[in-house]
């Protein structure tokens, strides 16, 4: 229900529904997603909320307002962490959240966040990390090896959920790509009133934002609103002929093509806005039924899955060390799949029990589809 409102929202010859079965399931959607937020602001922009149920419009409204306070509050802290940084002479670019959603979703409130990401370049992460820590950043979660980037969280009072602050170096797992983000830098422009808060140029934050959707293997709607939203806002300036060529060079052309695929495929009528030009028109084995209800296994799915997991890399030696992670993880991935809190355990262990739940899995896949 949610994919019909969306593809009504950005197509100005689509009606939208008007049988208030279609928005009471759109609203389960909408909440399994979080994209409240999003829905509600676009509805508005375009003065067709009053076009929906009065129930509908409530829900919205209110979920909005959570979101919006919330994310105001991150925006205050944002600009504690963006202040700390000007004085101590370090760069950094914030990635998506409220920046994001002031920017291509043109307000605060258009878009929900929950914590804050930062890129900054790999010699000042000691020092952008001492800033982190001076706000009260100061609970760590384990770094794990290989991945790109730390997280650092501390307690909001009257907040079940702390606040988290993550600090990117580059935006894929190490060996997995030659992306150069150096390249990312030198088009950044800084963020006035500051000189070291800096923003990504928009070609580089549209390459950023599809890279983050593959990275998730699309398994949300949010991600497709990003890609869109921005397609929308930007198809006149957009260069897919320059993010294909860039993306060949990175080694990331098999992942910037199938989360466009996915993309296109879904909402067709982008086309009309920005024409990808594939020669072949396909899902690639992704379906919305395997986002929205997690707990059904199809074969499609581990289709899917080892696409993402195994075949969207540019070279055999990416792809290798991929599937060499993926067999043997570290342990502290090892003990978040398998949801261990202790993960000080024998790995040979963890390795046998990772490879029975995964087994069992696919066989109860195979037996009851």
């Amino acid at each position: 229900m949610a994919v019909d409102l969306i593809q009504a929202l950005y197509d100005s010859r689509t009606s939208l529904p008007s049988d208030e079965e279609f928005y009471k399931q759109a609203i389960e959607d909408i909440e399994f997603f979080s994209i409240s937020s999003q829905i509600y602001h676009l509805l508005k922009q375009q003065e067709k909320l009053e076009q929906t149920p009065i129930f509908f419009q409530e829900f919205l409204k209110q979920k909005y307002n959570e979101a919006l306070y919330q994310n105001l509050f991150i925006k205050n802290q944002m600009e504690l962490i963006f202040k700390e940084f000007e004085n101590a002479g370090i760069p950094i670019i914030p990635l998506k959240g409220i920046t994001f959603a002031e920017k291509y979703f043109g307000h605060l409130g258009a878009r929900g966040t929950s914590d804050i990401d930062l890129l900054i370049k790999i010699p000042d992460l000691e020092k952008a990390i001492d800033c982190v820590k001076s706000l009260g950043y100061t609970t760590e979660e384990e770094y794990i090896p290989s991945h790109f980037h730390c997280s650092f969280s501390k307690h909001i009072p009257g907040s079940p959920v702390p606040l988290t602050v993550e600090i990117h170096w580059t935006l894929l797992k190490e060996k997995t790509s030659n992306l150069r983000i150096e390249e990312f830098w030198i088009e950044a422009k800084p963020l006035k009133p500051y000189n070291y808060v800096m923003e990504l140029s928009d070609y580089h934050t549209f390459y950023m934002i599809c890279l983050h959707g593959w990275k998730h293997n699309m398994n949300s709607l949010k991600y497709f609103i990003d890609i869109i939203q921005m397609i929308c806002s930007l198809h006149e300036t957009l260069d897919y002929s320059r993010l294909f060529k860039d993306a060949a060079s990175h080694k990331t052309f098999k992942r910037v093509i199938r989360t466009l695929s996915i993309v296109y495929y879904q909402f067709p009528q982008l086309e009309e806005k920005k024409g990808l030009s594939l020669k072949k028109r396909t899902n690639l084995w992704w379906e919305y039924e395997a986002i929205r209800n997690t707990n059904v296994k199809s074969i499609t799915q581990y289709i899917n899955f080892a696409y993402f997991q195994f075949l969207d890399f540019d070279s055999v030696k990416h792809t290798t060390i991929t599937i060499g992670r993926w067999l043997l993880p570290s342990k502290v991935e090892l003990a978040f799949e398998l949801e261990l809190k202790n993960h000080h355990s024998s790995l040979f262990r963890g390795y046998l029990q990772l490879f029975k739940k995964r087994c069992n899995s696919f066989l109860k896949t195979m037996l009851f589809r």
